[in-house]
């Protein structure tokens, strides 16, 4: 399973949910859906421009986990 990582990120480039919604160019909800984990998909212009916002790698925001890892 993929786990989302962006608000991780967030916190530690200090920046809020505002800020980086505007400089990316979405929606405040859409943003916050990517930040909560409750999407099945995120385009990849999207990702790349929340990348180069933050100055960070698509791995410094998704994360990798077998499903086995999450149970126990």
């Amino acid at each position: 399973m993929i786990i989302l990582r962006l608000d991780r990120v967030m916190a530690d480039r200090k920046i809020s949910l505002n800020d980086l919604a505007a400089q990316v160019g979405i929606s405040n909800v859409n943003l916050s859906n990517i930040k909560t984990g409750k999407i099945s998909a995120i385009r990849f212009s999207t990702l790349n421009a929340i990348c180069r916002v933050l100055n960070c790698q698509p791995g410094d925001i998704l994360e990798y986990q077998t499903d086995d890892s999450a149970a126990g």
